[in-house]
């Protein structure tokens, strides 16, 4: 890579830094409190370089009394040091605690922050969508990046922890470089030499042997280094990898012991694992070839500076005092120049970290940017029910299910959505609700609507809280609540509202649909909408709950609208949505035949569903 090329490679990467850290100390709430902060850890670090300079300067005074055998001078400076040393402890003690308290609030807002971005206009559902079905720079995992629970929770904590470390780190060194280079000039002199005839005389002689010394140490040291950051970055995404393979198995734990999946299981987590396991090793050994030059090279460094003032030394141009304050000052210097030698491998985990949070930050842009598929309204001043209007849907990779639907639901309907599986039943209800991005048209669903997925969601911890949600369970009443129990047949659950569990591992299929239904029965929306809401339930208690939910919706004065297979649920809905495959050479795959369902009596339709009959294609 050319040198252009490499100086476009770091601006680039410097503009992702910059993007990342900016916005806390520009536009957050807590930019004051962060400045504050930033300028006092950074007048500390300040001071701890002028009380190196001070001890420097003791130095010189301490070791030529050690060589005068001058007592008094000794314990003067003796005591000078007691209260330079204090003095220094204060310092770095606030020093550190202000920089983990910078670090500790800047992760709170970074973390919030892509919390919020996640789980914002569906982002988080989009990625995982995107994620399987679109190519990706990142490699073999999606459009998305891999583990987004990962970036938040880790990489964001690395992030600032580096950002905030190596900064400091180097404006110190910038400062003590400042500070001790003219120091190690005046005390070095001159190194004067004869060479083919010609008298050559170099001042400041220490100063450019430390500057070539650690030049040279930088530039192998990046050579060494350089594959540190593919390494780290490789090493995150697969131990997260790993982890989040663990969790998939404790919360499918009952699906796989039922299918004695026990054996695949261990075989994934090992593949996974060795993952891990082969890419740490070619960490370690990276890192160790690394550690072979940067130990040594901070050996010599030891006694480079006594090899070079040695002949000063001991001509008698300078003395012990001196000669202990130049290979002091020599090794601030040193260590300044050296910052990128010793903190390479810090700097290849922030940049890999970097990366992947900046992955992570131009996903969500890109859902930002690409919106939420139809033109979706919730408009509460609306008379009608739920409507779609021009409607296409595709898949993620670009097969169009539907192309030009129109569909209403009015005050009293009841229809039933069927059609081969694969057909895109839960699709449709994916686009009515507003989630699904690879459509357009025009959606409008009333405030009062509430959807029943195929596989319900409990948060973990009280029942009355997986109950409630998303909703604070404060809003309802126990009377309320157990009600709801009630009529969705959980009475076994009745007791047990402050019992906190893992409710999706713990209930049956069964039971989690019933504790889905009894939320839908608690919140009595106007419009429901049940995808395969009772496919887990015995002919008597689907009988029973389809009643309580007609009942509901006949009560709140709407409608409802669901996905089965079952005839005994098609008598609960006089309406039908039928997808059937359309004509060849159709702009999609189905088309949408509205009418009468065939288990329930014919009833006269309503303008809205004749509409949508004359405007379905």
């Amino acid at each position: 890579m050319g040198l252009l090329a490499k100086f476009v490679s770091f601006k680039a990467f410097a503009a992702r830094v910059a993007a990342l850290s900016l916005p806390y100390f520009r536009s957050s709430d807590e930019k004051w409190k962060a400045r504050a902060l930033l300028t006092a850890i950074v007048v500390l670090n300040l001071a701890v370089v002028f009380m190196l300079v001070q001890i420097n300067d003791w130095n010189r005074l301490f070791y030529d009394a050690l060589q005068e055998k001058n007592q008094p001078v000794f314990w003067e400076q003796l005591g000078r040091f007691a209260y330079l040393a204090f003095a220094y402890i204060i310092i770095a003690v606030y020093k550190f605690y202000l920089t983990q308290l910078l670090e500790m609030r800047w992760r709170a807002w970074m973390t919030a922050h892509y919390t919020k971005r996640w789980l914002a206009n569906h982002a988080f559902y989009r990625m995982e969508l995107a994620r399987f079905t679109q190519p990706s720079a990142e490699g073999a995992n999606g459009d998305s990046p891999d583990n987004p629970d990962q970036r938040i929770q880790e990489d964001v904590n690395l992030f600032t922890a580096h950002s905030v470390g190596l900064t400091m780190g180097l404006l110190n060194a910038v400062v003590t470089l400042a500070s001790f280079v003219g120091i190690l000039w005046a005390l070095s002199g001159d190194f004067g030499f004869r060479f083919n005839g010609t008298d050559w005389n170099i001042p400041g002689f220490m100063v450019w042997m430390a500057i070539l010394y650690c030049a040279v140490g930088s530039v192998l040291t990046h050579y060494i280094g350089r594959p540190l950051i593919g390494l780290n970055f490789r090493q995150q995404r697969y131990e997260a990898d790993f982890r989040h393979h663990m969790v998939r198995v404790r919360e499918y734990s009952e699906s796989i012991a039922l299918d004695r999946g026990e054996k695949v299981e261990r075989a994934q987590l090992d593949g996974r694992f060795s993952q891990v396991l082969a890419n740490y090793l070619r960490l370690l050994k990276a890192q160790k070839n690394l550690t072979w030059f940067t130990v040594g090279f901070g050996q010599a460094a030891v006694v480079f500076p006594f090899i070079i003032a040695a002949p000063r030394f001991f001509s008698g141009a300078i003395q012990l005092g001196q000669l202990m304050q130049v290979v002091s000052a020599f090794g601030r210097v040193q260590d300044s120049l050296s910052w990128f030698v010793d903190n390479y491998d810090a700097l290849a985990r922030w940049r890999a970290t970097t990366d992947r949070l900046t992955s992570f930050e131009a996903a969500m842009a890109r859902q930002d940017s690409i919106g939420g598929g139809a033109a979706w309204t919730h408009d509460a001043q609306t008379s009608h029910g739920p409507q779609a209007e021009d409607l296409s849907i595709a898949l993620p990779g670009g097969k169009v299910l539907l192309a030009g639907t129109s569909l209403a639901v009015a005050p009293g309907d009841r229809v039933l959505l069927s059609g081969p599986s694969g057909s895109g039943k839960s699709t449709l209800f994916r686009t009515l609700a507003g989630i699904w991005p690879f459509a357009s048209g025009r959606v409008q669903l009333p405030p009062g609507s509430m959807f029943i997925p195929q596989r319900p969601y409990f948060p973990n911890g009280p029942l009355r809280a997986a109950l409630a949600y998303p909703e604070a369970p404060e809003h309802y009443t126990d009377q309320a609540l157990q009600q709801a129990l009630t009529d969705a047949l959980l009475p076994d659950l009745l007791g047990r509202l402050d019992d906190s569990d893992a409710w999706s591992q713990k209930l049956s299929g069964g039971e989690q649909q019933r504790l889905a239904i009894a939320r839908v029965l608690l919140k009595a929306p106007q419009w429901v909408f049940a995808d395969e809401a009772t496919s887990a339930l015995d002919a008597a208690a689907e009988k029973s709950v389809y009643e309580r939910l007609t009942a509901l919706v006949s009560r709140t004065g709407g409608g409802l609208v669901s996905i089965a297979h079952r005839a005994s649920v098609a008598a609960f809905h006089p309406l039908s949505w039928t997808l059937t495959p359309a004509p060849a050479g159709a702009a999609a795959r189905y088309r949408v035949q509205v009418g009468a369902t065939a288990a329930a009596p014919a009833t006269p339709a309503n303008p809205a569903t004749e509409a949508t009959d004359a405007r379905s294609p």
